[in-house]
């Protein structure tokens, strides 16, 4: 149905097309839901592992442990959930602000409504400054100068006449028009470009990868274990409460309080970047740019702020200072202003002259121009500001001024011509079209792309890290290799255009993703695929952007980073978010995320040697027939002692460093031989004290203490053992002391070959940076657990019992003996050597740090 644009739609009519479904009340997340983030935070792979572990912890008794399990996950989740829903409340906030209203017709009369009240037929005003909410066509005479980039990447400004097209996303540089809506809703161009792409992606690092496969391996490990004493219970009439000890002890080997870490380590990071400026929204996004190996960004709106600057002048035929005088007071007299004489404005304060006639600039013509009659100011006749291939055929211009455009121009700079008439005092035909007459050149202008803050130090960060950059943009090549030199990119850039890119084959189109640094006239759709074919070929790829043409891209890639000012829909799904439309977030979040990277590493290579160590003694002493190697108090005390202080302290001294070594072949080089090495000095000192005592070379002391420790343990009457059950048992315990003594002391020391104070003891980890915080913490562990060791009343607490001189003096060689063997087994690749696997990068760096 035909509408009058004079009247727009009437009230009836709206509230009718309303419940036809034709508003535009289509709902656009400007952030992730409460419930999604809820459910991945809570329901996430790893925690619903730990939740099986606590439900079989309940089913053989052990409250206490299950419940500890759960509720450290769910601290974890807390964690996670607080950092994202905070986001959330900032991203949605953003949303609020940021957004407008339109001017619409209805009744006859002009009012304010919200975007998502319009339907489908309103007459929509729209004059400079406005974005379109919906698709529409202009249906009185006026003409619009669009702004699509935010659509399709191109910078330039697009001329719609009566009964064209205007987009919803772009907005009015300059006009006024009447536009009817022919698209609301899901049908509009911006919503069917980024229906596919609403929903936030949980993207998981490689290190969350593996963290995740390495915990899935473990669980594994547990119900194989716990088979084994299933059957054991009842083929070998295992008692039950030695059944649940075993048990216990097995199942606490896959700690939460490793995930706390873990999580922790993540939202130190979001806070330390959200201080900085880095909104972010996915808890993970700060570790994730540590791994970023190609970086992919927009260009308008993104690199640039969508501004121009004045950059300088050469004059010809006149003085510096009255070309910037006469250039001043040309662009404060227009009275249409663009991008060009805004920068002018801005730069220098001119004259508001008298002006006769005006022909504001347009994409189409590319100058303006304005006649004056002032002759007190000095302005008289016609002064021209334009492109020098629009007004060359009008004026002529000598080659030094050639060289000059040319040098400005191959440094990125946006280059005009300032030229005048001064006896012409008319701008048009007789048929009112616009005429120039022929001009002198007066002066060459230059000037730069505002580029957002802190851009240069972004770039170089990036670069320094090796991580390649490259621009796409849906402008022409030459525009987005100019602005790309002026960003700070090398001077040598190749460059390939989208309608080349779209006769490609896929090999080809791969090549030229991975080899090309600038890409011009890009659609959505080929930004899309760019990032898919360099993951393809195993890059680790960010994405910058800010408009709905980027959506698709952020979304793909690995990493998605937006701009405040952005679009909602690409803020809704970008992992952060920089506030102030800022880079200075993203070096920092770099070095973060190294540190984050490095910490984790740490952590779980140090927290797996015990773990490995202490399943394979749990086999080696069950076929060995003698007993079990810890209780589970015992457990407890070595789980603070060697697997929960250490990864506390290396969170918390951990320093940034490149390290693209992924966590198994940290496993490979650092764990496994140190666990092997544990396992075979530990399984000799607990058999160790079986032998010396049975064969008189030693003897254990029947103190009261000791007695006590046994029949409470045992949960027996006082005097119901006889003396040698008493003594068989206490030889038992102190064994076990012994191997928890022993297992504390490497542990601790663990970290200190984790983060080497000094070169001496680089070679399961590189030598970095030389601070000697983890060592502090290994001496105060250590003093801490010889207190426990040397209180009776702790001691007994925690089921150890006092050590004859001798276990003493045993556990001081196996602990030396062992640093020395472990160091030559990273340093000489020993492992490695044996399965014959090429040397690992840790390995590597440790010689070459000993070697300086």
């Amino acid at each position: 149905m035909a509408v009058n644009p004079a009247t727009g739609l009437t009230a009836a009519e709206i509230q009718a097309r309303r419940s036809q479904g034709e508003g535009n009340a289509v709902k656009l997340q400007s952030s992730r839901s409460v419930g999604d983030i809820l459910k991945t935070n809570v329901f996430s792979p790893v925690n619903v592992v730990l939740y099986a572990i606590g439900a079989g912890m309940i089913l053989v008794g052990d409250w206490r442990s299950a419940v500890t399990t759960v509720m450290l996950v769910l601290f974890n989740a807390v964690v996670g959930i607080v950092q994202e829903v905070a986001a959330k409340r900032k991203l949605d906030k953003i949303a609020l602000l940021a957004r407008t209203t339109v001017t619409v017709r209805r009744d006859g009369q002009d009012r304010q409504v919200d975007p998502a009240d319009l339907v489908l037929g309103d007459i929509l005003v729209i004059t400079a400054g406005d974005q379109m909410p919906v698709d529409g066509v202009i249906v009185d005479s006026g003409k619009l100068e669009m702004d699509e980039s935010a659509l399709t990447g191109e910078s330039d400004a697009v001329d719609k006449a009566p009964g064209d097209q205007v987009l919803s996303g772009s907005f009015c540089i300059t006009g006024k028009a009447l536009v009817q809506a022919t698209k609301v809703g899901e049908q509009s161009f911006a919503n069917q470009l980024t229906k596919n792409a609403r929903q936030f992606k949980l993207e998981q690092t490689p290190l969350q990868q593996d963290v995740n496969r390495l915990l899935r391996i473990l669980l594994l490990v547990v119900v194989f274990y716990g088979i084994l004493l299933v059957l054991a219970l009842w083929v070998l009439n295992l008692r039950v409460d030695l059944w649940l000890q075993a048990l216990a002890v097995i199942t606490g080997s896959i700690s939460a309080g490793l995930l706390v870490f873990i999580t922790l380590n993540y939202s130190w990071g979001a806070v330390r970047i959200g201080q900085q400026g880095g909104l972010v929204q996915q808890i993970n996004a700060v570790e994730s740019l540590s791994n970023v190996t190609v970086l992919c960004t927009d260009k308008t709106g993104t690199l640039t702020a969508n501004k121009i600057r004045y950059h300088d002048a050469l004059p010809v035929g006149i003085d510096k200072a009255a070309l910037e005088q006469r250039l001043a007071n040309f662009a404060a007299s227009a009275t249409s202003t663009n991008k060009t004489t805004e920068a002018i404005v801005e730069w220098r304060q001119g004259q508001k002259c008298k002006i006769v006639d005006e022909v504001p600039f347009t994409s189409a013509l590319k100058w303006s121009a304005l006649a004056f009659d002032d002759a007190a100011n000095g302005m008289r006749g016609v002064y021209v500001l334009g492109a020098l291939e629009m007004l060359q055929g009008r004026l002529t211009i000598d080659d030094a001024a050639r060289q000059q455009v040319q040098a400005w121009s191959d440094a990125g700079l946006r280059v005009l011509v300032f030229a005048g008439a001064p006896d012409s005092m008319t701008l048009h035909d007789a048929q009112g079209e616009p005429a120039l007459p022929a001009l002198s050149l007066q002066g060459i202008i230059s000037f730069s792309d505002e580029l957002r803050p802190h851009l240069h130090e972004t770039l170089e960060a990036f670069a320094k890290n090796g991580v390649k950059i490259k621009v796409i943009s849906g402008d022409n090549p030459q525009t987005v290799s100019a602005l790309a030199k002026q960003a700070g990119l090398p001077g040598d850039l190749t460059a390939v255009s989208g309608p080349e890119l779209a006769t490609m084959s896929q090999a080809e189109f791969a090549s030229h993703a991975a080899q090309d640094t600038v890409f011009g006239r890009i659609t959505p759709q080929q930004k899309e695929a760019l990032v898919d074919a360099l993951r393809g070929q195993g890059a680790y790829v960010a994405m910058i952007g800010d408009g709905v043409n980027d959506v698709l891209s952020l979304k793909k890639a690995d990493i998605g980073i937006a701009m405040e000012s952005g679009s909602t829909a690409t803020r809704a799904v970008a992992g952060i978010v920089l506030l102030g439309d800022s880079f200075e977030a993203l070096p920092k979040a770099v070095t973060e995320g190294q540190r984050i990277v490095a910490s984790i590493q740490n952590i779980l290579k140090t927290y797996m040697v015990t773990v490995f160590a202490l399943l394979l003694l749990i086999t080696a002493i069950g076929v060995l027939q003698m007993g079990f190697p810890f209780t589970t108090a015992q457990n407890t005390m070595m789980s603070f002692f060697a697997r929960g202080a250490p990864p506390a302290i290396l969170s918390l001294t951990a320093v940034a460093a490149i390290n693209r070594t992924r966590l198994s072949a940290n496993i490979l080089h650092f764990t496994l031989p140190a666990a092997f090495l544990l396992f075979f000095l530990g399984l000799l000192l607990y058999t160790g004290a079986f032998f010396v005592t049975q064969r008189g070379l030693a003897t254990i002391e029947m103190t009261p203490e000791m007695v006590g420790v046994i029949e409470r343990t045992a949960r027996v009457a006082p005097g119901s053992l006889s003396g040698e059950e008493l003594y068989n048992t206490a030889v038992r315990y102190s064994a076990q002391t012994a191997l928890v003594t022993f297992f504390v002391l490497t542990g601790i020391l663990l970290m200190v070959f984790a983060d080497p104070p000094v070169r001496w003891f680089a070679g399961g980890s590189p030598f970095q940076h030389g601070q000697w915080l983890s060592a502090a913490g290994a001496v105060a562990l250590i003093v801490g657990y010889y207190v426990v060791l040397l209180v009776p009343g702790l001691r007994e607490f925690f089921e150890l019992v006092p050590l004859p001189f001798s276990f003493h003096a045993a556990i001081l060689v196996a602990t030396v003996l062992w640093v020395f063997l472990q160091r030559y087994a990273w340093r000489a690749n020993l492992l490695e050597r044996f399965l014959d696997i090429p040397h690992g990068d840790n390995a590597s760096d440790a010689k070459t740090d000993v070697s300086q």
